[in-house]
């Protein structure tokens, strides 16, 4: 059994061609997706973060959203870049959050990605300390962010509250029992990956890394899964760990999904460069008949070592036909894979 979510983008764009025209279709058709996900029996709804975009941004009024509209189906992100997040105020959010949705949320945070903008993070208040690099203070904003998910108190009380206050030292409140051990990171690399498991998080491999090898793009991501759970095994933690890793897949069942995605089944990885001095490894899409496409998953080292799967989604296509692409994942792939 593996579980089956998707990965939205929430694009959004005033094109006349697009099917998500405003933020407000983009939150909107978020949560009807979700709805509808779960509605087809898929596991998970998931959300990319970025800032200054015309895409989804700060994701907790939507993942409050999604869980009070749903039941079953785990809510998460993939992921929140760290480096533009205050993690006590961040805590708090997520508390509620997890609280609304029943203790479902699967927050995946990390570094984050190139931006739309110069140094963004420094608009939002932050910059990295003396001798230290933007990666250093999100991996810095993470720890704080863990800890304090603990729920253990650490503020000194004031002696003369407007409200009685509990004894002891004080947390954040509201405290979700049980979050943190549902804290995912972006892992880029292998080290970063071998990090998270020390740290206890579990591992998110996105549709591409940073190349170590030039291998192909499934081949790495299953040696950086391997050393993630032997340095969470070196590392003495109790319970299992999770990983996910995205894809593009798309089975072309009607001639729709053939008009849309026809060719994408022949791409293949791209080696190129998304920072400088740091060559990535881009993933190929799948695209085929359904049997076609069983037989090439089954070659993908990533997915085979994986616990889950999501499914990046096309959302400006809207909301009907992102169902239909899930709903065709469900039903006519995952079963001959053993998915389901």
């Amino acid at each position: 059994m593996k579980k089956i979510g998707f990965l939205s983008f929430g694009h959004w764009s005033p094109s006349p061609q697009s099917g998500t025209r405003s933020a407000a279709d983009a939150l909107l058709q978020s949560i009807d997706l979700a709805v509808a996900a779960e509605e087809l029996g898929a596991d998970g709804a998931y959300f990319r973060v970025h800032h200054f975009a015309r895409q989804l941004a700060s994701p907790f009024p939507l993942l409050a959203a999604v869980g009070a509209r749903t039941k079953k189906i785990e809510i998460g992100t993939a992921v929140i870049d760290m480096r533009y997040e205050n993690p006590l105020y961040m805590a708090e959010d997520a508390g509620s959050a997890d609280l609304i949705a029943g203790g479902r949320l699967q927050l995946g945070i990390s570094r984050g990605s190139p931006e739309q903008v110069i140094d963004g993070w420094r608009y939002f208040g932050y910059a990295p300390q003396d001798g230290k690099t933007d990666a250093d203070m999100a991996r810095q904003h993470s720890e704080v962010f863990l800890d304090l998910l603990r729920g253990q108190g650490f503020a000194q009380p004031n002696p003369q509250p407007m409200f009685p206050n509990p004894p002891g030292l004080l947390r954040l409140e509201p405290h979700a029992p049980g979050l943190r051990d549902r804290i995912w990171w972006g892992a880029a690399t292998n080290a970063t990956a071998e990090w998270a498991a020390k740290l206890g998080m579990n591992l998110q491999s996105s549709t591409l890394k940073f190349d170590e090898s030039g291998k192909p793009l499934h081949v790495q991501q299953a040696e950086q899964i391997r050393a993630y759970r032997e340095a969470w095994k070196a590392a003495g933690h109790e319970r299992t760990p999770r990983v996910s890793v995205s894809r593009s897949i798309f089975a072309l069942v009607n001639d729709l999904d053939r008009a849309y995605f026809g060719r994408s089944g022949e791409s293949t990885d791209q080696f190129g460069y998304i920072e400088p001095e740091k060559r990535a490894v881009f993933g190929r899409s799948y695209a085929a008949e359904p049997d076609v496409l069983v037989e090439q998953l089954r070659g993908d080292e990533a997915i085979a070592e994986a616990d889950t799967l999501l499914l990046t989604v096309p959302n400006q296509l809207g909301v009907e036909y992102n169902a239909h692409v899930i709903e065709a994942i469900v039903k006519h792939v995952a079963p001959a894979l053993g998915w389901r």
